[in-house]
């Protein structure tokens, strides 16, 4: 259920920081652990292996999204070819740890909803959001839309790591053209379409959103 009377107010502002503080900080530490996980000291050596919040949120990417709902976390550095050493498909799970960790917080966050553990308040007329199941309910579809963004194959996104970890060699030199106009790609996404009133990334992420959304919560279709 989603509550867009209460967007903007201090109670959805202060579940969003609450939000993007857990979000980013354990898909980040996701990246880092799998990423040492195959032998690689350069998350360690970087900081990054912390439940701190403050090593992983990048200022600029933090507020861009409070205010254009837009944003970024700090990546963290790895070393490719200590991850190639160790196997070949190394790159693809440490790419894909970080989405995996929204998509798990997610679904984990749906379970006190479905089993209906925080209710919504009825003791007065219509139906109020409690605060924590107002939490949640910003939870649940950031941290979907974290998982569904971050799967585009596009630079700098884990997407592009991923498809580029599986992409066969002629495949991969294509895809290798079009890296560098990756973020390009993204702003427009991102920007430019609802600018020119073409919600383009909503229309790859939102089928995919609403459904993982319901299936979670047991709504139906």
């Amino acid at each position: 259920m989603v509550f867009t009377n209460l967007f903007g107010t201090p109670a959805y502002i202060i579940s969003l920081i609450i939000t993007l503080l857990i979000a980013f900080t354990i898909h980040e530490l996701s990246h880092a652990l799998v990423a040492t996980a195959y032998g690689d000291e350069t998350p360690r050596l970087n900081g990054r292996l912390t439940l701190n919040p403050l090593a992983h949120l990048d200022p600029i990417g933090t507020i861009l999204i409070l205010v254009a709902h837009f944003g970024w976390a700090k990546p963290v550095p790895i070393d490719p070819y200590t991850l190639r050493r160790r196997s070949s498909l190394a790159l693809l799970w440490v790419s894909l740890a970080g989405p995996a960790s929204n998509l798990l917080m997610a679904a984990v966050a749906a379970i006190p909803l479905r089993l209906g553990i925080f209710p919504l308040d009825t003791t007065t007329n219509g139906y109020i959001p409690t605060p924590s199941y107002f939490l949640l309910n910003v939870f649940i579809p950031i941290n979907l839309t974290l998982f569904l963004f971050n799967l585009i194959p596009v630079a700098p996104l884990d997407g592009e790591k991923i498809l580029d970890a599986i992409l066969p060699p002629a495949a991969a030199q294509v895809f290798d053209r079009i890296r560098p106009y990756g973020p390009l790609i993204l702003l427009a996404l991102v920007f430019v379409g609802p600018a020119l009133h073409l919600d383009i990334l909503g229309f790859i992420i939102g089928p995919a959103l609403n459904g993982i959304y319901r299936l979670l919560l047991g709504v139906p279709g």
